[in-house]
C-alpha cells in the first residue's frame, strides 16, 4: 500500500515485488539515479553563484550549443552509474555514441541499459526557470556477459521497464514509473531524503491548458494550426489557457497535475520534429500513459515506433487523453495538407 511521506528508499523496498523481473538490480539502479539527481540538484541551486551558467563553448551531436550544466549533469550521472556497477551500457543525448561499461569483472552480468537527457531545458538555467533530467531503462536484448550493442538501445518504448524525470524547480521532485502507476517524491534538502509527496499521479481526462511554442505557428502542419485555433475559440469550456515554459519536463509536469496537452510537432524547419525519440519522447510517453494520459506522434502511439538511430527525432503530442485524441482528429483531417 502506498503511504504518503514514506521515503523513496522505503517505497522501493516495499514495492520491489511489483518491479518487472524483480531481482534487486532495478531497485539499486533507481537508487543510483536518486543519488545522481541530488548531486546535480546541488549544482543547479548554485547557478549564479559559481561559474556554471552559460555556454560550454561546444556543440553536441544534435548541433546544439552545450550549456555548462549540460556537460556537468551528463558527467555526474554517467559517473554515478558507472561507479555503482549496475548497468552494462549508457546512451545520452549529449554523447555521439553509446557507452559500453565492462565492469570490474571480466564477465559483466548486468542486465540493464540507461538512456537519458541529463538536463532538459538547460538554456533556462540562466534565467532561473525550472529544468529537468529524463531517464529511461531497458533490459538488454544482447547476450548477458558480452559487450552491449546498438540493438540494446534501439528498442521501442513499449519495452521500457522503468522511466522517470527529475524536476529542479521551487522544490526538487523525482517522478517515475516501473509500469505500475506513477509516483512523485520531493527532496528534503535539509535531510537529503526523498519523500513520497505525490502518490498515484494521474492526468485528468480533460484539461484546459495547451502548451506549444506558438512562435513557430507559421511553420506548423495545417492540422496543428487548426487545433490551436480550436483551443482559442470561445465555445463551451474554451478558450483554453496557453502555457509554455520551454522546459518539456516542467510543461508536462504541470499538465499532469492540472490537465492539459503538450505539443512539439514537426514543422517546415524540423521535418522530423525536434525532440529525441529515445531520450525524451519514449520515457515521457511511458510516464504519461501510466498516469492515464496519451502520447503519440500525432497519428500513432509513440511507444510503438521502432527506432532506427540513437538520436532519432519525432513529433510529440502528450497529455490528457481527450485533448490528445482531439488533436489527432485535426492531424488526420488535414493530413493531405502537410
Amino acid at each position: 500500500m502506498v503511504k504518503k511521506n514514506q521515503t523513496l528508499g522505503e517505497f522501493i523496498i516495499e514495492n520491489q515485488e511489483a518491479f518487472p523481473y524483480s531481482s534487486g538490480e532495478l531497485s539499486r539502479l533507481i537508487r543510483s539515479i536518486r543519488l545522481g539527481a541530488k548531486v546535480v540538484n546541488h549544482e543547479v541551486n548554485k547557478a549564479g553563484l559559481v561559474d556554471i551558467v552559460g555556454n560550454y563553448g561546444e556543440t553536441n551531436v544534435q548541433g546544439e550549443d552545450q550549456q555548462k550544466l549540460d556537460v556537468y549533469a551528463n558527467e555526474k550521472f554517467i559517473q554515478t552509474l558507472i561507479n555503482r556497477e549496475i548497468v552494462c551500457g549508457i546512451a545520452s543525448e549529449e554523447n555521439d555514441d553509446f557507452i559500453i561499461i565492462p565492469g570490474k569483472k571480466k564477465d559483466n552480468r548486468n542486465k540493464y541499459v540507461v538512456l537519458m537527457d541529463p538536463l532538459d531545458g538547460s538554456s533556462n538555467i540562466d534565467v532561473n526557470v525550472s529544468v529537468g533530467t529524463i531517464f529511461s531503462i531497458y533490459r538488454r536484448v544482447s547476450e548477458i556477459g558480452t559487450p552491449v550493442t546498438k540493438e540494446d538501445f534501439l528498442q521501442p518504448g513499449n519495452k521500457q521497464v522503468a522511466a522517470g524525470y527529475i524536476i529542479y524547480g521551487t522544490s526538487t521532485m523525482l517522478v517515475y514509473t516501473t509500469g505500475s502507476g506513477v509516483n512523485g517524491f520531493t527532496l528534503n534538502p535539509a535531510l537529503g531524503s526523498w519523500y513520497l509527496s505525490h502518490p498515484d499521479m494521474r492526468f485528468p481526462e480533460d484539461g484546459r491548458i495547451y502548451s506549444i511554442n506558438e512562435g513557430n505557428y507559421v511553420h506548423f502542419p495545417q492540422g496543428v494550426k487548426k487545433y490551436i485555433k480550436y483551443c482559442q475559440e470561445e465555445e463551451g469550456d474554451r478558450p483554453y489557457t496557453s502555457r509554455y515554459i520551454g522546459s518539456m519536463v516542467s510543461d508536462i509536469h504541470r499538465n499532469m497535475i492540472k490537465g492539459g496537452i503538450f505539443m512539439y510537432p514537426k514543422s517546415s524547419k524540423a521535418h522530423k520534429g525536434k525532440l529525441r525519440l529515445l531520450y525524451e519522447c519514449n520515457p515521457m510517453a511511458f510516464i504519461v500513459e501510466q498516469a492515464g494520459g496519451k502520447a503519440s506522434d500525432g497519428y500513432k502511439r509513440i511507444m510503438d515506433i521502432e527506432p532506427e538511430e540513437l538520436h532519432e527525432r519525432a513529433p510529440f503530442f502528450c497529455g490528457s487523453k481527450n485533448m490528445v485524441e482531439k488533436a489527432e482528429e485535426f492531424m488526420e483531417k488535414y493530413r493531405d495538407k502537410e
